[in-house]
């Protein structure tokens, strides 16, 4: 059944304007995550910037909310009314080699970005799995297997166009509408659709990647040994520890099917014998079931953590970590390690300390991103039909086994379906600018309630 609304979009909208039980509305709103329903009232699939004014101006004058998605990854909450404009039409890359940019749109998922800058020697600074959208990671701030040496990926957030929450087009930057460049790199919420992102790209010739795995007897073993590692570990090597527990079927293979293993993460750039130099260490903490450590193309990275690719229905949860002294070993393995009673597939830890820190250092004030003192993030993810139902609930009771080592601050893109936290004059100066540019809260911007430390 229509709607003024959707008649009006669809008078008015280039691309495709649909309405529950529409042919190919299924489709146009499905997002990565299953477990979580997305169905709007109606569904704009933009075409370009003009579509998107469109649906903001429309929606504003309907006083209905308005929400985005691309690639649905980051599809945590249920929306069950209201516009939905999905991007994923918006799909140009244009590399300039010379500059070392890349101009990207709002619909582009990071594996067309590293198909096309790899052509000049160059990468983009991403997550674990290039099948994200490019977009969402970094108004996260995005942490990956670079984190150490790279820092986060809205370091490299060079300029956005974004549609404001009244419709305006604007092009961000440090010097044209700085406060709003300022909340994209990392305050998550935008008020406004980023329909297009300028980042800055690097160089990695030579990486040394992959993971080592180990079997259950020493899971306990190499992951204490691993979190005294990350102490004394240089500036380029950036790890990770995940139980993760191998469901008994065909696709895992033989070697891990059925188990429950601690797989360390490994990436330094550099050459392979620096990098055979770093991880002999964790190569040595017990024996391996499976070693895939190895020169590795920057562009194959998210080869390193092995992310799926096929949507399904998941949970996910996560947190800062202040410090893992003091007994957290002990609180981590009874929580989640091979004995314990609880429904998550992977629980990792990832080692983000100083070299991270110190990129906000040289950044002060210039982004929103939260966590960057944390010296681990933690994560967990669930999947099946039941996720969204039990995930919560055993996040809480995890949390409140390490609760003395959380930090104040949580990074959004880490916390999944849990509320990401930033310092109160962040979140503060984060609601300002969401007000300026989204008064009325069309988007949803603004925090329901003060957002801040506790």
């Amino acid at each position: 059944m229509s709607s003024p609304l959707a008649d009006a979009l669809s008078a008015q909208v280039q691309g495709p304007v649909l309405v529950p039980g529409a042919a190919g509305y299924d489709d146009e709103v499905a997002a990565f995550n299953l477990s979580v329903p997305i169905r709007p009232d109606v569904v704009v699939g933009a075409t370009g910037v003009d579509d998107v004014v469109t649906a903001v101006r429309l929606a504003r004058e309907h006083r209905v909310p308005l929400r985005v998605q691309a690639t649905g990854h980051g599809a945590e909450r249920p929306l069950t009314s209201g516009v939905l404009v999905t991007t994923r039409r918006l799909d140009d890359v244009v590399v300039d080699a010379a500059t070392r940019t890349a101009t990207v749109g709002a619909g582009v998922r990071w594996a067309a970005v590293v198909e096309r800058t790899a052509e000049h020697g160059l990468v983009p600074v991403v997550g674990p799995s290039s099948n994200v959208g490019v977009v969402g990671f970094l108004l996260g701030g995005g942490l990956g297997p670079l984190a150490r040496s790279h820092g986060f990926g809205s370091d490299r957030l060079v300029s956005a166009t974004v549609v404001t929450g009244t419709g305006e087009v604007v092009e961000a930057d440090d010097g044209e509408h700085a406060d709003l460049l300022w909340a994209l790199r990392g305050g998550n919420a935008v008020p406004g659709v980023v329909v297009a992102v300028r980042i800055a790209l690097v160089e990695v010739p030579d990486l040394y990647a992959g993971s080592v795995v180990f079997d259950t007897p020493h899971v306990a073993t190499a992951l204490r040994g691993w979190l005294e590692w990350t102490a004394g570990a240089d500036d380029l090597t950036t790890t990770s520890a995940a139980v993760v527990r191998m469901p008994p079927i065909d696709v895992v293979p033989e070697p891990l099917r059925g188990r429950t293993v601690l797989s360390v993460r490994f990436a330094r750039p550099g050459s392979a014998e620096d990098g055979e130099r770093a991880a002999a260490p964790l190569r040595a903490l017990a024996p391996a079931l499976l070693d895939g450590l190895g020169p590795l193309p920057a562009r194959d990275s998210d080869r390193i953590h092995g992310d799926p690719t096929t949507p399904a229905p998941v949970w996910t949860g996560g947190a800062g970590l202040a410090h893992v002294r003091d007994g957290f070993v002990d609180a981590w393995l009874d929580a989640v390690g091979p004995d314990a009673d609880q429904p998550f597939v992977a629980v990792e830890l990832r080692h983000v300390a100083a070299p991270v820190s110190a990129s906000a250092a040289r950044t002060t004030g210039q982004d929103a991103v939260a966590g960057r003192d944390a010296a681990f993030t933690l994560g967990l993810v669930t999947v099946g039909p039941e996720a969204a139902g039990v995930g919560p609930g055993a996040a809480e009771r995890v949390l409140s086994a390490v609760a003395p080592w959380l930090a104040d601050e949580a990074n959004p893109n880490m916390s999944g379906g849990l509320p990401g936290r930033w310092r109160p004059d962040v979140a503060a100066r984060l609601d300002a600018v969401r007000r300026r540019y989204d008064p009325d809260d069309l988007l949803g911007s603004h925090a329901p309630e003060p957002v801040g430390v506790g």
